[in-house]
């Protein structure tokens, strides 16, 4: 997108370039930072057994890649168990709760393999080892311990996050585990809003129904259940300096967030003299102008979906 290359090579970034934060990093570039990595230090969280590492790497997509080879925990503890389970995806420093997960479908999933022990850093030591004193993008997914260690920031590098990206549960999946109305409570009293929220969940059977069943058709003829969820989070725009308020403005169009970039444009417009602003403003309205023209072949296409959907009912 244009207006974004425009915004990132001005002179705010320059010498304060965005920062985003990965934990439970998946190896790849998050898709969201494709128009913005190459003007951006990325910091990943990897972790493994070796020494412990910061390294700098030299990278295509980042202007900087930042790994760090420890798994982050809320408090000190040197060592810490991680529950190595039948999805990877379900592995975690907390221990999976088998009786509140029984009478789910995906309780199989996170049937423990191993118990092993990880050396463990926090982030308020890491990111001070690495030199880094503020946070723009904070996106964390450790299956039950997002909140913690978004709250074991230091407080002052919690004040600069401008969006931030968790995925807490909402069922009982592992002990003590982070939910997501703790996150909701905690994200509103810090001064953030809700930008998106995407429920995902699984099917309420027990596996020795679906056995009988067939599990997938288990899949196709039982309601999905809400399990866990996907949120964004953008700060309020009060108080914002003007590097900030262009950040967001970014944020907020690899958000589709169109209205707010509007808002945060015509903020920036009544609180500083930057005639970037207007060139934004009228970049955000041609973008809008843009999807509206996408709108009859959208429509069209759900016709026809549901067409066929009728068809093989």
């Amino acid at each position: 997108m244009k207006i974004i290359d425009q915004i990132m090579r001005s002179e705010y970034f320059r010498d304060q370039p965005p920062v985003l934060i990965d934990i439970g990093a998946s190896g790849g570039i998050h898709t969201k930072w494709k128009y913005i990595a190459k003007h951006a230090y990325c910091v990943a969280f990897d972790a493994d057994d070796r020494e412990f590492q910061i390294s700098e790497e030299t990278n295509k997509d980042y202007k900087k890649l930042i790994h760090i080879n420890r798994i982050v925990t809320a408090l000190p503890s040197g060592n810490a168990p991680f529950y190595l389970t039948s999805s990877p995806f379900c592995s975690s420093l907390l221990e999976p709760d088998d009786e509140k997960l029984s009478p789910w479908l995906f309780k199989p999933l996170f049937e423990v393999k191993k118990i092993t022990s990880l050396p463990a850093v926090t982030l308020g030591e890491t990111l001070h080892a690495a030199n880094i004193s503020y946070i723009d993008w904070f996106k964390v997914d450790t299956q039950g311990t997002d909140l913690r260690l978004y709250k074991s920031l230091p407080e002052k590098i919690q004040e600069t996050v401008l969006f931030a990206e968790f995925e807490p549960g909402i069922m009982d999946a592992y002990k003590e585990e982070d939910k997501l109305y703790s996150v909701m409570q905690e994200m509103h009293e810090q001064g953030f809003w809700l930008s998106s929220m995407n429920v995902k969940g699984t099917q309420r059977l027990q596996n020795s129904y679906a056995l009988q069943i067939g599990g997938f058709l288990s899949e196709r003829i039982i309601r999905t259940s809400p399990g866990w969820a996907e949120l964004t989070y953008f700060r309020k725009p009060e108080g914002l300096s003007i590097r900030n308020l262009f950040l967001m403005i970014v944020f907020a169009l690899l958000e589709r967030q169109y209205g707010f970039a509007l808002e945060l444009a015509d903020k920036g417009i009544q609180q500083f003299s930057d005639p970037l602003l207007d060139v934004c403003r009228q970049a955000v309205l041609k973008k809008i102008q843009r999807e509206k023209k996408k709108i009859p072949l959208i429509l069209l296409k759900r016709k026809i979906n549901k067409l066929f959907a009728g068809i093989h009912a």
